[in-house]
């Protein structure tokens, strides 16, 4: 499950250092073309080669989950466009942390669908400030991007509804302190499944930046409850922000017509992510200790 987290996370830090050096430098696969499929019933990927973007459908609107970069606008209403349906049947645009690649096209496609967009209450703001928000652990770091002038805040455990669409937030903070995550059920005729879109767990961040600072003790409280908050969620099949956190793009390429088994399908995948997420902290808290602090 995670052999590219490793690739996932260097991506990230390249992107990173790039912009630090004033460049905007990507994965190349974050704008690489996809070729859209069904994840499961009225779930589908409409996101690029590394960057996820999702749409859940219904006959009285959709919602799409995160706009990925901004250059990648046109390639996501593309894709939805190639899976038969309309970019103005977006009804509502959520988010899953504020961060370029995740939000960065989000303005484009509410401008082009009409949508509404909304986001947990810290994240509403960060996309509101186009990215510029100073409580970021990447702040300084992670371009910019188009603001929106009004995103709906939405609660911890609130649900969203389009239509018959109903999709639950989960606060998960740590990566950014409104990341989210979200979850859902789609159905195939009689069988009905999960769906947890679980934001990042990786926790990078500027120089000087400490999770385990006694200044700021809701850092670690906060990523620590995520982790059993991921955990538990519902989840029959795990999308993840970067779909090689998890392998998503390989195991659904693994699948084979009229086989009974489905690779994308695991209940114990959330589980699973949670503990990488508990790695990624010992290996944060262990690294601070071994620096001074600012």
């Amino acid at each position: 499950m995670n052999r590219n987290r490793g690739r996932s996370l260097l991506a990230v830090a390249i992107c990173c250092a790039a912009v630090a050096a004033g460049v905007h430098a990507y994965d190349a696969d974050w704008t690489a073309p996809q070729k859209p499929f069904r994840i499961y019933g009225n779930t589908y990927y409409v996101g690029s080669k590394g960057l996820s973007a999702i749409l859940i459908t219904s006959p009285r609107g959709n919602i799409l989950i995160d706009g990925t970069l901004p250059e990648n606008a046109k390639l996501i209403e593309s894709n939805i466009r190639a899976l038969g349906f309309k970019v103005q049947d977006i009804k509502l645009i959520l988010n899953t942390h504020a961060h370029v690649d995740h939000a960065g096209a989000i303005a484009a496609i509410a401008h082009d669908s009409g949508a509404e967009v909304a986001a947990s209450e810290e994240g509403a703001k960060a996309i509101m400030l186009g990215g510029d928000d100073p409580d970021d652990p990447q702040h300084g770091l992670a371009p910019f991007y188009p603001k929106i002038a009004h995103v709906r805040s939405v609660t911890d455990n609130e649900t969203v509804r389009v239509g018959p669409l109903a999709v639950q937030a989960h606060y998960t903070p740590g990566h950014t302190p409104g990341s989210t995550s979200w979850t859902w059920t789609s159905c195939e005729e009689r069988r009905c499944l999960s769906i947890a879109y679980v934001d990042s767990l990786s926790l990078l961040s500027v120089d000087g930046y400490r999770y385990n600072d006694p200044a700021h003790p809701e850092r670690l409280a906060g990523f620590r409850q995520t982790l059993k908050t991921v955990a538990a969620l519902p989840c029959d099949i795990l999308v993840t922000p970067h779909p090689d956190a998890v392998d998503f793009l390989e195991r659904a390429a693994a699948r084979k017509a009229g086989e009974e088994r489905d690779p994308l399908v695991d209940n114990q995948a959330c589980k699973a992510y949670a503990v990488v997420g508990q790695h990624n902290l010992e290996q944060r808290i262990a690294k601070e200790a071994a620096q001074p602090a600012h």
